[in-house]
């Protein structure tokens, strides 16, 4: 009798697992991926200066447009995912391909308006520029806890789940193994390459991701049949294996399964709230949100940053393709194991009594590629993963660092602020394998619905925050402040309330009363966030307004003011360091072989030799790294690219809704 180890406890199968790789074919190819990875990741490593916080956070802000793009889109493209947009379109249809095409429209908003304000504020991280615009410390503390809870929750314990799914399905291997196995791998190039390593990989893994996607969706349409053929056995694809007892509702396919824009009271994803809810969650994710803007920041200029998130744009149309129609295909071709029903199948099936969509993706590959292939898009997967954790690794790193850390220890020194960050990383691991089994079991069982109802419940407070501190300067500090902590405690509650009731599935309701979980979490969105905009602006208005001084290219109406900001508080970190080369240097031993080779494998090499700048060469420095001013032709080329993408994104929605 074998096992599988789907929970921290060992649930039984009647089935013993199938080892898919156990060819030289599918195994060389794995090889050869993870050399080619880590050689790039070295090189990187080599060609940048990871020692200091500019050159190990912001990659020395050097990145043109195409790494940026890349990046950009495999830090959003993560296992979670393949695994959880397939299982949820196994499950409902196309409509959850919506999600993804809405960032169309988001990454433009990020390049043309967040972006620039962030630029010319000369910020390193999120909570810094609320600190900046706002002064104080205790919003710039909140949001950077809040973010690390959520990166917890939604992003590293979501995609570890999924990629250990994958990882079972192919190689039987235990779950939690197959977590350390990848983190292992995944922490070595982000501990010791910094943000540069993690974009050229990225850009790697986006190749990777790309073309095994599109092999997949070759063979999947080829047992299926052509696109009619496909929507016609779709919508038949009934599970044979279901009580009477069970509503027909639960496992027959959606009547409105093609169709992305659905009914604004009976659809699974109400198209009210696919356009306006989903809006306000894109937002905080592509234009507050540390792991994305962090990409943007490390361009060489405003132009390469619009050019990237062009790219990552266009790259945001093939989900529908790579992801959605494989995972409802792999209904059609398995259909009593993917749409399975039955509690106790279900668990026979896959290990979890709420569904087994999450293996639609994962299945797919085991059991359709031949030898060799099914090596590629195992290495697909751990590319998304892979690419996905770093970012999420190198962004947590840095608000930890940059935002907590220097406030407890305002005298550390800018090697000290490397290690802590790079320690910090191992702690967000252990934090996250716990939480994998609450993953597993929410939103009945499907992964993608779970990482956006949390978003739901948590976000539209902070992106109320960022768009009214850009684009409205009376917003205070205290506005935001108890904006952002009345739209946690409503958040919090509804949220609390789901995992203490459960989410239930079709066959086994949720016990939650209609009040509290009754409304759709996208619909939630749109409430918390229309509460969080009066709450802020409310408050501001009873309370004193910041003096335009402070505000100097800080929002949108003074972005182009040349005056000098008086900030409303200093870097006490910054100024700490400026004390601290005032300071005569006490001659140092030369540290041994063995420590020289270690701290240069880490990026900690001694910059006492650097040379030491002028006020005025760092006015210079300073001035270069917040200008924001583009070429007239390249300005233009990036503006008739954001016009044709947002063109093509409305034929799309149109096409399909």
């Amino acid at each position: 009798m074998a096992y599988d180890y789907y929970k921290l406890s060992s649930v039984k199968s009647t089935n013993e697992p199938t080892v898919a790789l156990n060819n030289a074919a599918d195994i060389s190819v794995i090889v050869i991926y993870f050399i080619v990875v880590l050689a790039v990741g070295v090189w990187a490593m080599v060609r940048t200066n990871r020692s200091t916080v500019g050159g190990f956070f912001l990659a020395g802000r050097s990145m043109v447009w195409w790494p940026i793009g890349a990046s950009l889109f495999a830090s959003n493209i993560g296992s979670g995912h393949f695994v959880g947009i397939a299982g949820t379109a196994a499950a409902g249809g196309i409509a959850i391909g919506g999600f993804e095409w809405n960032a169309l429209i988001v990454v433009v908003i990020l390049g043309w308006l967040f972006v620039p304000i962030y630029i010319k504020a000369g910020v390193v991280t999120m909570p810094e520029y609320l600190k900046k615009r706002f002064g104080g410390q205790r919003i710039r503390i909140y949001l950077s806890v809040l973010s690390l809870f959520l990166y917890v929750f939604t992003k590293i314990s979501a995609d570890m789940f999924s990629g250990a799914i994958f990882i079972n399905q192919a190689l039987g291997l235990n779950i939690y193994v197959a977590v350390i196995a990848l983190l292992a791998i995944t922490a070595l190039y982000t501990v010791t390459g910094g943000l540069a390593a993690v974009i050229y990989t990225d850009t790697l893994q986006t190749i990777i991701m790309v073309v095994g996607s599109f092999i997949l969706m070759g063979f999947a349409f080829n047992e299926v049949g052509s696109y009619d053929t496909f929507v016609e056995k779709y919508m038949s694809s009934i599970p044979s294996n279901v009580s009477a007892s069970i509503n027909p509702e639960c496992y027959e396919p959606r009547a409105d399964s093609f169709h992305i824009f659905r009914n604004a009271l009976t659809g699974d994803l109400p198209w009210p709230g696919l356009v306006f809810g989903l809006t306000i969650q894109a937002t905080w994710y592509w234009c507050t949100d540390q792991v994305i803007v962090q990409r943007c920041l490390s361009a060489k200029n405003l132009s390469h940053v619009k050019g990237g998130c062009i790219l990552c744009g266009y790259l945001k149309l093939l989900p529908m393709f790579l992801m959605v129609f494989p995972g409802m295909m792999s209904r059609i071709l398995y259909t009593d194991i993917v749409a399975c029903v039955d509690p106790l199948k279900c668990e026979e099936y896959c290990g979890t009594k709420v569904g087994c969509t999450n293996i639609a993706y994962p299945k797919l590959v085991v059991d359709l590629m031949p030898d060799g292939l099914r090596g590629l898009m195992l290495s697909v997967m751990l590319a998304s993963l892979m690419s996905s954790l770093t970012s999420i690794f190198n962004s947590a790193s840095t608000l930890f660092t940059m935002d907590i850390y220097t406030k407890v220890r305002s005298s550390a020194s800018e090697k000290e602020l490397m290690i802590a960050g790079r320690l910090f990383i191992l702690v967000l691991i252990g934090v996250s394998i716990a939480w994998i089994p609450m993953v597993q079991s929410a939103q009945s069982g499907q992964l993608f619905d779970y990482i956006q109802s949390i978003t739901s419940f948590l976000t539209p407070p902070i992106a109320a925050v960022f768009m009214l501190a850009i684009f409205c300067k009376r917003v205070n500090e205290a506005g935001a402040f108890y904006g952002l902590m009345i739209g946690l405690l409503i958040g919090l509650s509804r949220m609390i309330a789901e995992f203490v009731y459960g989410t239930g599935s079709c066959v086994q309701p949720s016990l939650c009363p209609t009040i509290i979980c009754g409304v759709h979490y996208l619909y939630f969105s749109i409430i918390l966030f229309v509460i969080s905009c009066i709450l802020i602006v409310s408050i501001s208005l009873m309370t004193k307004p910041i003096d335009d001084k402070h505000l100097y290219r800080l929002c949108w109406v003074l972005r182009n003011n040349k005056e000098e900001r008086v900030d409303l508080e200093q870097e006490d970190w910054l100024d700490n360091q400026q004390s601290n080369t005032m300071e005569i240097e006490e001659p140092t031993e030369e540290p041994g072989m063995c420590k020289k080779a270690v701290m240069c494998f880490c990026g900690l090499e001694s910059q006492s030799n650097a040379p030491t700048l002028s006020p005025e060469e760092q006015a210079e420095v300073q001035r270069k790294l917040t200008d924001t001013s583009e070429k007239p032709l390249w300005r233009n080329v990036a503006n008739a690219n954001a016009i044709l993408l947002l063109c093509v994104c409305i034929f799309f929605h149109g096409f399909y809704g």
